[in-house]
């Protein structure tokens, strides 16, 4: 079958695998052949799981002899048939592009589709090449896909989509952990896609103003009630943007001020609290730093010459194309990689008797003074349920009141309804912030970031951002690894610009 899909939702709903509540339910929606649709709604609202069911991607079949299975309940139809005998029609990026990786090249990684569905190899790597060429990702076809950072993962895995040349292009939030840079070649290589094909688009994506240009219809979800809003963006923005703001929505032209997350007010009972001698007061030093991806000074060098200080109390952005070592950065100044040259010191107020090098430290002493959040933050956990999670930290360390500790982060992080979930049933947005509320339950000195806002709505993104801002304010050293220029702001971070040469310029920004 060619041409553009069209996809049809009828009373359709689905709960996971040993969750009592549904994910999404009551949905009514039909997206028509070449329609372009943008999927809104506050996180955990089953946006990821509409898109996922789509492309027959669901775990775990429904089983009526077993009430821990998934449930379905209603139709869904693409081209009128199960989604599952319509494999090939829809093209998917999910929110964690590594997830789409599944092989160890980069052209061999973006031809397994169309190995897959019978293209002939002279056409396969006509479109393999071309595909990279529309995404932006100028690399050598035989280069090692586990040597690409994140942002230039997700462009992979949008050239695997487009070579496939899908009926229907379904985008789960394909612009979360790239620069602007990234985020300009994604949607315009969506559009070369859309323009050439007349595909139909399913797109989900908390910042819908990337997208509003090339969209048709704006659909509003919400938790467990189905569609609430569907219409043309201008009129939906119009009717429903109080509603859409308070449904956690990014509605363009409402950025945070600076600083805003830095007021001290409201600061939650479970935040850190350091020796007042301790803000300000440098806690790792990085002079003349060089960073390599694998096994430290054999691996392959991405960052050379960073100089930079993180303080007790500071919010340190780091900021910067993708490719250049942002998160090999963050894994060095965490102590879980070892640096390729240069010096990594921790001083005496943050190592103890530990010593000055943090990736000599034990696993124990590094728990205890420098917390990390990954950019792909399932990677990290290590119970079955939210709650467990949460308490693992504080209890390896043996200290004291977790029950009553996780109490409070379950609430500050949004999670309390969630604290019996299986973390792996979690949707992109609420794994990101029980990672972050994981490793501020054990309460290290130093917590390192890498882009803890991806995935996040409006609403969640202020309860991440205010309590990162009232740990700083408390004495925490934060260092976030971003692209979020609204974090940026609302903390009033010092940022750390990478550039292509690794080097990384003296801090900008407002410092505290």
């Amino acid at each position: 079958m060619t041409g553009s899909a069209r996809i049809a939702f009828a009373g359709w709903g689905w709960r996971y695998p040993e969750r009592s509540e549904w994910a999404v339910r009551g949905v009514d929606l039909v997206v028509e052949p070449g329609e372009r649709v943008a999927v809104v709604g506050p996180s955990g609202a089953g946006k990821s799981t509409l898109l996922r069911a789509v492309a027959a991607v669901l775990p775990d079949e429904p089983d009526a002899t077993d009430d821990t299975a998934a449930e379905v309940e209603g139709t869904l139809l693409v081209d009128g048939a199960d989604p599952r005998d319509a494999r090939g029609r829809v093209g998917l990026v999910m929110q964690d592009p590594e997830a789409h990786t599944v092989m160890s090249r980069i052209g061999d990684d973006v031809a397994f589709g169309c190995e897959n569905t019978g293209v002939p190899r002279d056409e396969t790597w006509e479109r393999v090449r071309s595909a990279l060429e529309v995404v932006g990702l100028d690399l050598p076809l035989d280069r090692s896909t586990a040597e690409l950072s994140g942002g230039q993962r997700q462009r992979l895995a949008l050239a695997g989509v487009l070579a496939m040349r899908p009926g229907a292009l379904v985008l789960d939030e394909p612009c979360a952990n790239l620069d602007p840079a990234g985020v300009e070649q994604v949607h315009d290589a969506v559009r070369a896609l859309l323009e050439a094909t007349g595909a139909t688009l399913l797109v989900v994506e908390h910042r819908i103003g990337t997208w509003l240009d090339l969209v048709d219809r704006l659909v509003l979800l919400e938790p467990g009630g189905g569609v609430v809003a569907d219409g043309a963006p201008a009129a939906v923005l119009a009717e429903h943007g109080d509603a859409l703001t308070a449904a956690g929505v990014w509605v363009p032209g409402a950025e945070p001020a600076r600083g805003s997350a830095r007021t001290g007010r409201d600061s939650p009972d479970d935040i850190v609290r350091l020796d007042p001698v301790l803000p300000r007061t440098v806690l790792l030093e990085a002079v003349g730093l060089g960073t390599a991806r694998g096994r430290g000074r054999g691996g392959r060098r991405v960052g050379t010459g960073i100089d930079l200080a993180v303080r007790g109390g500071s919010v340190t952005a780091v900021t910067g194309p993708n490719g250049v070592g942002k998160s090999t950065l963050g894994l060095t100044l965490a102590g879980l990689l070892r640096p390729a040259d240069g010096v990594l010191r921790a001083t005496p107020a943050l190592a103890g008797q530990a010593g000055p090098s943090p990736h000599a430290w034990t696993s124990r002493a590094l728990a205890a003074r420098v917390g990390t959040v990954f950019q792909d933050p399932e990677h990290q956990f290590v119970a079955r349920t939210v709650r467990d999670e949460l308490a693992a930290g504080p209890r390896a360390l043996g200290q004291d009141d977790v029950d009553g500790r996780v109490g409070e982060l379950l609430d500050a992080f949004r999670l309390a309804p969630l604290a019996d979930a299986d973390p792996f049933t979690l949707s992109g947005g609420e794994q990101r912030r029980l990672a972050i509320a994981a490793v501020v339950a054990a309460r290290p000195p130093v917590v390192v970031l890498d882009e803890p806002t991806s995935g996040q709505d409006r609403a969640t993104w202020e309860s991440v951002v205010r309590h990162l801002g009232a740990l700083a304010d408390a004495g925490t050293a934060i260092v976030a690894i971003t692209h979020d220029r609204d974090l940026v702001r609302a903390l009033d971070a010092d940022e750390v610009v990478l550039t292509a040469t690794g080097a990384a310029p003296a801090p900008i920004g407002g410092a505290r």
